[in-house]
């Protein structure tokens, strides 16, 4: 057989695997949008069909609202993108006849949990519903050696917007002892691990 024909051969899987991994792909994204639960700082955009001034790039504000015109504000935080279009479709039809609304997420910022100190991928992290300490240090990588199992801190702004010191004693935890003191996180969150 000519080299050239293998090549050929070759070629027309690596099509075939691309055009299979690209059809898994969509959907997937679908999922991962009607999973995520908005927070405040992500970054939406909305589009109702064939109303030219009723697109728009929102951003949802600190108190978990958008404000979108005809509607006003509409509380958003804790919503997938689905239920956010059908309140608004809702909220939209004493207005116009049979709205088509169209959610999407444009960034991600409201769920985002920081790790720092030693581990191994330190950086922010996307927080998941009912995220764990244990499971966002997990996700970083896990303690590198040099880590003060027992001495990390989870730092939380309260509702006062005062920064509070929560400790976390890891070593304890992997140990088997105290699981009732693994920390559920919030948005916000930052793990010192010293």
């Amino acid at each position: 057989m000519k080299i050239a024909t293998l090549f050929s051969i070759a070629g027309k899987y690596w099509v075939l695997a691309l055009v299979y991994v690209g059809i898994l792909w969509i959907p997937a994204c679908s999922y991962a949008e009607d999973v995520y639960r908005l927070n405040t700082g992500d970054k939406l955009r909305i589009d109702v069909w064939q109303e030219e001034n009723l697109r728009a790039d929102v951003i949802v504000l600190p108190d978990g609202t958008i404000n979108f015109p005809l509607v006003g504000s509409v509380p958003v935080a804790g919503k997938t993108t689905t239920e956010l279009a059908s309140v608004l479709k809702e909220k939209l039809s004493d207005f116009i006849p049979g709205p088509e609304v169209n959610v999407a997420l444009v960034t991600l910022e409201g769920n985002v949990i920081y790790v720092i100190g030693e581990v191994t991928r330190p950086g922010p992290l996307i927080m998941t519903r009912n995220m764990t300490v244990v499971q966002a240090l997990s996700m970083a990588g896990g303690l590198t050696p040099f880590a003060e199992k027992n001495d990390i801190h989870i730092l939380r702004a309260d509702q006062g917007r005062n920064t509070v010191s929560i400790p976390f004693r890891y070593g304890d935890v992997e140990d088997g002892d105290k699981l009732d003191s693994i920390v559920p996180l919030q948005s916000g969150d930052t793990i010192i691990v010293p």
